[in-house]
């Protein structure tokens, strides 16, 4: 999805402009902190089930 915006960042304003940089790393950056919550919410969600298999 991020970089279907991008295309269409690109698309609207083929030459560099500091606001679709801006916009892109925003976009980016918004990625990254829904990975990085995805993945202590699985964490969370799964460490029950892992912490048998490490500490037998």
């Amino acid at each position: 999805m991020n970089t279907a915006f991008e295309f269409l960042a690109d698309a609207a304003s083929p030459n560099f402009h500091p606001i679709v940089r801006e916009a892109k790393d925003v976009g980016a950056e918004a990625v990254l902190i829904t990975a990085i919550a995805a993945t202590i919410i699985g964490a969370i969600i799964f460490w029950p089930h892992i912490r048998p298999m490490i500490w037998q």
